[in-house]
């Protein structure tokens, strides 16, 4: 279920782990960044922090396991335009056996407001078989220990509630 929006000073208790200014390259037809550029912004960050988890190109290659997107909700708070500063703040929300679910804020550094949100659920996978696969324990514990940072904010992540880790019944 949705939920108020974090303020800027909220979001900004998570650490940034991307900082860019919008170039003209990603500026479309109305003069204010494209949705590819929130998404790929988002997805570029969600990635990063998954990295300092370990799951890097090493572990790709060496296990031959990875994370694929399954589902992710973009939504859109103000705009951003040509040479404006942004920083994206990510989050792990929670996880099972096989899947995460995480959360990207992308900040108008300029003018001090939120510009989007993007939800995303992610299924590990085999990459061999090409089908999901459980989550090895030591990735598991850095999942973790990002969850419990992330439990520890005094708001909640402003979820769809359309999409998130199935819980059994």
């Amino acid at each position: 279920m949705a939920t108020d929006l974090p303020t800027v000073a909220q979001i900004r208790e998570i650490p940034a782990t991307l900082t860019a200014d919008v170039t003209e390259r990603e500026i479309d037809a109305n003069g204010h960044m494209n949705v590819v550029y929130y998404l790929r912004h988002g997805i570029v960050a969600a990635d990063l922090l998954l990295q300092t988890a370990g799951l890097d190109d090493r572990y790709r290659a060496e296990r031959r396991l990875g994370l694929f997107t399954t589902e992710h909700h973009l939504r859109y708070h103000s705009e951003l335009r040509q040479g404006d500063a942004l920083a994206v703040h990510a989050r792990v929300l929670e996880r099972s056996a096989k899947a995460v679910h995480m959360m990207a804020f992308l900040v108008d550094q300029g003018r001090d407001r939120l510009a989007n949100t993007l939800e995303i659920l992610l299924v590990h996978v085999d990459l061999e078989q090409r089908r999901s696969a459980p989550i090895p324990d030591d990735l598991a514990a850095a999942l973790d220990d990002m969850i419990a940072a992330s439990g520890k904010l005094e708001w909640p992540a402003p979820v769809t509630g359309v999409m998130g880790i199935r819980q059994p019944s």
